[in-house]
């Protein structure tokens, strides 16, 4: 790719920038949230037509403007939220081989299913992945709907495959299951593309590693000549400080106690409290069932049993409604899904939480106080937008996860649930992030912080609380633990 510069309304993306890979290769493309790694991708994969620039194959010129020419040159991509890409009330065959069917009925064809479903089976059957074809999509994990994506990519000629941010979602043995078909497609000399931001997993898999940093390319290297810390160095443009901020918090009285607690399905029998001041990490492996704790105590799943108790009073969360009137707040995973409204301006997500401080009488919106409340959020959050206009959905990851946080800030909660905070976001945003969590803790603010990657649990926490199979196994105090011996218990040991 060469000299390839796209704009968007009020942001430069990218600007002049060249990128080379080859096939047999694993090419990591790296860089802050922002820095137009995606977009980059996008462009190659045919999402973004508007670019100036060119594309070279083979040391021919070719045309990219459309998912479709991307295609025909063997180009295809893996997007980071995977939900978009499927269709959930269609079968696991059915999503593989969706362009074989279209193009079936398009040609006024039948359908002949048995071979759909055995086409599926021995590509599945080929990555080794143990899915049943018949499975419909919405009954599948994160992981398992990724590696139906993948199955789609390789049934249609593949010779570049981009992975954005692949492993976010997945736990250790997902992982390695991941690699192990990244290395099965290098033998195939399929060139891959990956685009991650955890460093260690791209050292154990890449060759080669591209840095970009705002909407520019900075360096191309081979894994074995740089290190991690070079690297966060040149994605940062300056040397990385301490990321976890240190502070001293008195612990004042309980907040939120949790007695027996148990959902319809995953979590059982769980007892947890968190004080004033206190930050308490739940720890697991990803399916563990930390997501639907911070959901149960959001009011957003069933409980079956058990109390939810905050300040010495009994609550009733039928909704996350009742769970926001009360004071609790929710940064959940899945952030485009359930965390902002993607469509919607960044000023009208911050407000979005606590829209009656900004409503006057007769129900109109005080959209100058609106604006003002958003211009102060983005200055204290350090959301980088073009303006409170801007849709949510035209920020990078990093800043989305922001905003998220940033409407729970506006209503100022009493107990804050952060599920998985940084999937999927850059050093930089990271520490961005946990000053963010520790002022919280400061402000005497009860946290919870739910996360799989344990080098953060360890950093941000006070006390853990490690979940196995929607039970805790273990309680900790983060001083006199390591990682060692969380990862110990997340497994299932005794």
């Amino acid at each position: 790719m060469k000299n390839i510069s796209i704009e968007f309304p009020g942001v430069k993306a990218l600007d002049n920038v060249t990128f080379t890979t080859e096939t047999g290769k694993v090419h990591a493309l790296i860089g802050a949230n922002g820095a137009g790694k995606s977009t980059l991708m996008k462009v190659l994969s045919g999402a973004y037509n508007h670019y100036t620039g060119e594309i070279f194959l083979n040391g021919k010129k070719v045309t990219i403007r459309s998912p479709k020419d991307a295609q025909e040159h063997g180009i295809q991509i893996v997007y980071q939220e995977v939900d978009t890409a499927l269709i959930p009330y269609l079968t696991v065959a059915e999503n593989i081989m969706l362009s074989e069917i279209v193009h079936h009925m398009g040609k006024r064809q039948f359908v002949n299913w048995k071979n759909i479903y055995d086409k599926a089976e021995q590509i599945l059957a080929s990555m080794h992945v143990n899915v049943s074809p018949k499975k419909l999509v919405s009954e599948l994990t994160l992981a398992q709907k990724q590696m139906v994506l993948i199955a789609r990519s390789l049934l249609q000629q593949c010779t570049f495959l981009i992975l954005d941010e692949p492993t976010a979602p997945l736990s250790l043995t997902e992982t390695e299951e991941l690699f192990r078909i990244v290395r099965d497609l290098k033998q195939k000399n399929v060139g891959v593309i990956f685009i991650s931001h955890r460093l260690p997993e791209l050292f154990d898999i890449c060759d080669e590693i591209t840095v970009m940093r705002n909407g520019q390319f900075v360096v191309r290297e081979k894994i074995e000549n740089t290190t991690p810390n070079k690297v966060v160095e040149y994605m940062l443009g300056q040397k990385l400080e301490e990321q976890f901020p240190k502070y001293d918090v008195a612990i004042g009285q309980t907040v939120l106690e949790v007695k027996g607690l148990y959902d319809t399905g995953k979590i059982k029998n769980i007892n947890l409290h968190v004080k004033e001041g206190e930050i308490v990490g739940v720890a697991g492996l990803v399916g563990a069932g930390k997501t639907e704790l911070c959901k149960a105590l959001f009011g957003a799943s069933k409980i079956v049993s058990g109390e939810i108790v905050l300040r010495g009073k009994k609550l009733t969360l039928k909704s996350p409604y009742d769970a926001v009137r009360e004071g609790i707040a929710l940064v959940p995973e899945e952030r485009r899904k359930e965390g902002v409204l993607v469509q919607e301006s960044v000023a009208t997500n911050l407000s979005a939480a606590y829209l009656n401080k900004f409503s006057k009488p007769g129900g109109f919106l005080d959209f100058k106080g609106e604006k003002q409340k958003a211009q102060e959020m983005i200055h204290i959050l350090g959301i980088k937008t073009p303006s409170t206009e801007t849709k949510v959905q035209n920020l990078s990851g990093g800043n989305q996860q922001k905003v998220a946080i940033g409407k729970w800030l506006v209503a100022d909660a009493q107990v804050y649930l952060f599920d998985e905070p940084t999937k999927g976001v850059d050093v930089g945003a990271k520490k961005d992030i946990f000053e963010l969590i520790a002022a919280l803790a400061q402000r005497g603010k009860a946290v919870i912080y739910a996360s799989s990657e344990l080098s953060e649990i360890m950093g941000i926490t006070d006390r853990i609380y490690v979940v196995y199979d929607g039970e805790v196994v273990k309680e900790l105090e983060t001083k006199k633990t390591n990682e060692e011996e969380i990862l110990f218990y997340s497994t299932g040991g005794k």
